[in-house]
């Protein structure tokens, strides 16, 4: 079990840190000043540019936290380092005046919901020096003027698929939300998410999934004690596609029929490009392919879009500079509005911070460590792959990869060199975005229930040094093996709100290159952290083989979850890695069409008898090598996303699928398959309001 009391090693650290500090020093911020002046608009992008200088030599890092009117202070940007020059530290921060707060909705799960609203608000910077300790910070106020007055009014935004919808106030207890259609009535209407009255405040909405260059009509509607009433109607026409973004092209293969769940008529994608080729920004379509809604980087850059939230938010893994300076790759967790606004963000850097300070000896800095490491180092390497924000209170769990140093011939190594091996944790921040809570796989590595170090990939996956696919692998140099192995390769998790012994809150959590899905024990933070089961070949589970699969099981698996609100099925992209392989591992070039193409799983376990028995192996066709998701659609079909098949020597494309099971038996019909660019992951949604629940 991980509690917050401070390790010995952390505080041994702290305590050289204060001896090793000049006496006397101090941090002092010297400046913050504003793009614009004070009042501005909601809507308003404002940056902040602070200058600070310090006594000492240590680092500056700033953080910044925002105090919505009448609301309580939180953390807008974590503590980032800042840059140096001439003897100052700059840092510059670009706030969108978005209020956050916590909503408890029908089903009990928190989200977070963000409503810009007017008043004044206040802007908190703080710049600490890490080393010695000291701090110092500065507030301003900012206020904020609201957009409507008596009536309804919308205004773009700087993507041109999205506007901004302002109401006048609504009384307390009731709640708002806003209805949008095409004035040519050409696609369906979509409904914002309900966000309650204020009683003072204007209500604010971001708008979007609405195609290029249409003119659409909206309104808000408000529910009283289950009366709903329209508001005016506002007419808005949307923007053209920006010409200097590169955007992919769509082939239909199976278009959208009876059969298909056209009330999820939204394909939310993960474009991610690996090798070179155009970067292309995350995009939403309909089930034709047409966008509807983009988020991108400018420059370009291959972020990972991990989960689309309820109310309109998504968490992202982003590319930024952080505390370490050899490689600025995946060291951001952000969360960002429909606009693309930044909600909040944290980096690596101080995550190894606040982990060392929870008693964790795997997760330090890697700048921390001699070259070459020695046996028994560790650090903290990037963000990767997940993070999901379903955990009670708001807390979001994100994965994280550590790399450690072993001693030489761990995994079959040969170089006669200590070895790097690349692990996994799941960090739990809470909802102001601090860690409280950590898995550590390289706690759990001595065999069996856990897991075994001698138990290397099953297919020996291995990592240079920035390679594709891989963390930036900092510990890799001279006097270490040439090559580190992906032990695991988590990349997806699943809160488990009760698992059917009742209990509540477990993780889910699939390790790609074990071939294993496994149960940690986590008890909404009351766990021990151990793994209480291991799904796959070879794990504690036997599988109920009803129709004599040569391979039943999963391999090389993403996206796993318990559908129906953990009642099951569960459901996964069998990418089919292991069993695409040659012999002695897979069926290699033995199997035929129905063997070597991935497959889309939904499995029913029973954790008393410890079996899994499928309700759906389906064919998808291709076989997709990486990423990809699954997903049960509110009809009953299931969405799976095939993320990367070979096209050509050249090409790698995805494909959105919607099956149809058949009644009876394990296979089903294609009734949707969309293709595209190679994608990372993707959903099927009812809209960009309406998440998955798994």
């Amino acid at each position: 079990m991980h509690t917050s009391l401070k390790s010995n090693l952390a505080v041994r650290v702290a305590l050289l840190a204060a001896l090793c500090s000049p006496a006397y020093a101090t941090v002092t911020i010297t400046s913050m000043k504003s793009s614009v002046k004070s009042p501005q608009q909601i809507g308003s992008l404002i940056t902040f540019t602070v200058t600070a200088t310090d006594s000492a030599s240590g680092q500056l890092a700033f953080r910044f936290n925002i105090t919505p009117p009448g609301g309580t202070s939180t953390m807008a940007d974590d503590f980032n380092l800042g840059t140096l020059s001439a003897g100052a530290w700059t840092v510059v921060f670009v706030w969108a005046p978005t209020a956050c707060s916590n909503l408890v909705q029908s089903t009990g799960v928190v989200a977070l919901s963000c409503q810009e609203i007017e008043g004044t608000y206040q802007v908190q910077v703080v710049a600490k020096d890490f080393v010695s300790g000291e701090s110092a910070d500065k507030i301003v106020q900012f206020q904020i003027d609201p957009l409507a007055g008596g009536s309804p009014v919308v205004t773009a935004m700087a993507n041109p698929l999205v506007a901004l919808f302002s109401a006048p106030a609504c009384l307390v207890g009731s709640t708002m939300r806003v209805n949008f259609q095409p004035q040519s009535k050409s696609a369906p209407a979509t409904t914002t998410s309900w966000v309650p009255c204020r009683g003072r405040e204007t209500m604010n909405f971001e708008i979007a999934g609405m195609y290029p260059a249409t003119a659409y009509q909206m309104f808000a509607q408000t529910d009283t004690g289950g009366v709903i009433a329209n508001g005016p109607t506002v007419n808005f026409t949307t923007g053209q596609l920006p010409t200097d973004v590169p955007f992919p092209s769509f082939t239909v293969n199976t278009p959208a029929g009876p059969k298909t769940d056209t009330a999820a008529p939204v394909l939310l994608l993960n474009p991610h490009q690996f090798g070179g080729g155009a970067i292309y920004p995350n995009l939403a379509t309909d089930l034709a392919g047409n966008i509807i809604w983009f988020y991108g980087r400018n420059p370009p850059q291959n972020l990972v879009l991990a989960r689309p939230l309820a109310f309109g938010t998504m968490l992202t893994i982003q590319s930024d500079p952080a505390w370490n300076p050899a490689s600025s790759d995946k060291q951001m967790l952000v969360q960002i509005d429909l606009a693309g606004n930044l909600i909040r963000r944290t980096n690596t850097g101080i995550l190894q911070q606040e982990l060392l300070a929870l008693g964790a000896t795997d997760a330090g800095p890697c700048t921390a460590i001699p070259s070459p490491p020695p046996v028994g180092s560790a650090c903290l390497d990037d963000f990767h792959h997940d993070a999901i924000q379903t955990l009670p209170n708001g807390d979001t769990a994100v994965l994280v990869s550590i790399e450690k140093i072993f001693p030489p011939g761990t995994q079959g190594d040969t170089s006669g060199l200590p070895v790097d091996i690349l692990g996994d944790m799941i960090v739990v921040l809470d909802s102001n975005w601090q860690a409280i809570w950590y898995f550590d796989a390289f706690e759990h590595d001595g065999g069996p229930p856990q897991l075994d170090i001698n138990r290397p990939a099953v297919l020996n996956i291995t990592c240079g040094k920035n390679a594709d696919g891989c963390p930036p692998m900092f510990l890799l140099g001279p006097g270490i093996a040439p090559l580190g192995y992906d032990w695991l390769h988590g990349n997806s998790m699943y809160y488990w709100p009760h698992d059917q012994a009742g209990v509540a809150g477990e993780i889910i959590w699939s390790a790609r290159n074990q071939d294993w899905v496994m149960k940690i024990d986590y008890q909404n933070g009351a766990g021990s952290g151990n793994i209480l089961w291991r799904m796959g070949n070879a794990g504690d589970f036997t599988f109920n083989n009803i129709d004599n699969d040569p391979w039943p099981w999963f391999s090389g698996q993403h996206d796993v979850a318990m559908e129906n609100n953990g009642a099951g099925p569960l459901s996964a992209m069998d990418n089919g890695n292991t069993r695409t392989s040659p012999p002695p591992l897979g069926l290699g070039s033995a199997c035929g069409p129905s063997d070597c193409n991935s497959r889309g799983m939904a499995l029913r376990i029973s954790e008393s008898a410890m079996q899994v028995t499928p309700e759906l192996s389906v064919n998808l066709g291709e076989f997709s090598t990486s990423g990809g998701n699954a997903q049960l659609l509110p009809d009953g079909n299931y969405y799976f996303q095939l993320a990367t098949v070979l096209i050509s020597l050249s090409s790698e494309d995805s494909f959105a699928l919607e099956i149809l099971p058949k009644a009876g038996a394990l296979t089903g019909k294609q009734v949707l398959n969309v293709e595209t660019t190679e994608s990372y992951r993707g959903w099927q949604l009812i809209s960009l309001y309406d998440p998955p629940i798994s």
